[in-house]
């Protein structure tokens, strides 16, 4: 473990290997997490401009299980903060009542300070039930009346405003008694916030939707980071998804800390910062353990492995990744793009296909589908990546380009970690 905590840093590994090695004792001062919910449920999950696609599930079996999952890593979260820090865990209706059970086990009972119910709105669904139209927030202190906090106020309505202007006093009466009570100026700024929020879903149109289906509203982020923080102190989130918690604390003028599995995730959390708020990766922070060997690459989850592997030569990755017909993304060049600036569909129409194969060795048969997929969108060049290609693969890439006047373009992964090819292959 590192002796000096180092922030605005965007980790991406398994929160479980990254808190010991990176996070020290006592160092952070609010932790939120919106982890995975024991749903067992598919996401496919789209991902910014480039509608990038991930899925992944969020099964766990039973809830002993879910529970066995998280329950080191929520041991590691309650080792890093300090005394006076605070911890927010996002849930819902499937496991938040064992989860609940698990945080009294390891920060205490006595350090549960409450059960934020987030309502909204949304489209229902189901005739057997009352709508499910909320989720829980579990809001824990290291210690006990220690942690920090700063009550927040709910505006008043305008009609209570306008009540309030129109008198000086209230004048009630109690056992025939009249009594005055003064109204301040202090009341008109609002009341004390109570422990169930109405904040909107982000909607289908929202400037800050990246697509995530279990994204959370920057404005409910805002309020637990104003509730319990100060600034320049450390928030940090394990399970960072699509980095609203980031972009929340780099704006509340926060240090923060960042960890996701997914490489996918990460870039697209830099992005965001970057797009945003006008921060400079390698400058106003850093994004550190993306996948740098084969090995880690072929540990990767498929759809994470074509996304890497798009990026990675500078392409577009589709949205679609079942039926997509042997092409995994689109490379568009910059030079096409200033060569036909005046026909915008044109420019639209002149694109590069990209294969991805996560296997050691691509085959002939493997070369075939992308010629037929080549032809069927009539592209004259196309990139295929993978580990390694066969004698067959490389014969039949050199027959093509003969024969049919097809050019197919192999790239190892390796090319693309050394950089030894990709910038001369692509012209």
């Amino acid at each position: 473990m590192i002796d000096t905590l180092q922030t605005n840093v965007i980790y991406c590994g398994d929160n479980l290997e990254v808190l010991p090695k990176y996070i020290p004792d006592e160092s952070v001062d609010l932790v939120y997490i919106d982890p995975p919910f024991n749903s067992s449920r598919n996401y496919e999950v789209f991902w910014g401009e480039a509608q990038e696609r991930r899925a992944f599930e969020d099964r766990f079996g039973d809830a002993m299980t879910y529970l066995d999952w998280m329950r080191p890593r929520i041991r590691e979260i309650h080792r890093v903060l300090k005394p006076t820090g605070s911890f927010y865990y996002h849930c819902d209706w499937h496991a938040s009542h064992y989860v609940k059970v698990e945080l009294d086990r390891v920060f205490g009972f006595d350090s549960f300070v409450n059960e934020i119910v987030w309502h909204y709105k949304r489209w229902p669904a189901g005739r057997h039930q009352f709508q499910r139209m909320h989720d829980v927030i579990l809001f824990y202190s290291k210690n006990r009346g220690q942690h920090f906090f700063s009550p927040l106020l709910e505006s008043l309505t305008e009609g209570t405003l306008k009540r309030w202007r129109g008198m000086k006093s209230r004048v009630d009466y109690k056992d025939g008694i009249r009594q005055v009570t003064k109204m301040t100026q202090e009341a008109s700024k609002g009341t004390l916030m109570d422990d169930v929020w109405d904040i909107p879903v982000i909607n289908s149109q929202a400037k800050e939707r990246l697509g995530y289906p279990t994204q959370k509203p920057l404005a409910l982020l805002e309020r637990i980071i104003s509730a319990s923080s100060n600034e320049d102190e450390v928030v940090l989130d394990a399970f960072c998804g699509c980095g609203t918690t980031l972009e929340a604390s780099a704006k509340h003028k926060r240090r923060w800390i960042g960890i996701d599995f997914s490489p996918t995730a990460c870039r697209v959390m830099a992005d965001r910062l970057e797009k945003r708020l006008g921060l400079k990766e390698g400058v106003d922070f850093e994004l550190r353990d993306m996948p740098k060997t084969p090995e880690q690459l072929r540990r990767m989850p498929p759809f994470e492995f074509q996304n890497w592997a798009v990026v990675a030569l500078g392409g577009i990755p589709n949205k679609v990744k079942v039926g997509d017909y042997g092409i995994d993304g689109r490379l568009y060049l910059a030079d096409m793009e200033k060569e036909h600036r005046g026909d915008f569909m044109e420019t639209l129409d002149r694109w590069y296909p990209i294969q991805v194969k996560q296997i050691d060795r691509v085959g002939r048969p493997d070369i075939d589908k992308f010629e037929t997929a080549m032809r069927r969108d009539k592209r004259l060049k196309g990139y295929f990546i993978a580990f390694g290609f066969s004698q067959d693969a490389i014969r039949e890439i050199k027959r093509a380009n003969t024969a049919d006047g097809l050019d197919i373009v192999p790239i190892t992964v390796d090319e693309i970690l050394t950089h030894e090819r990709v910038a001369t292959s692509i012209s």
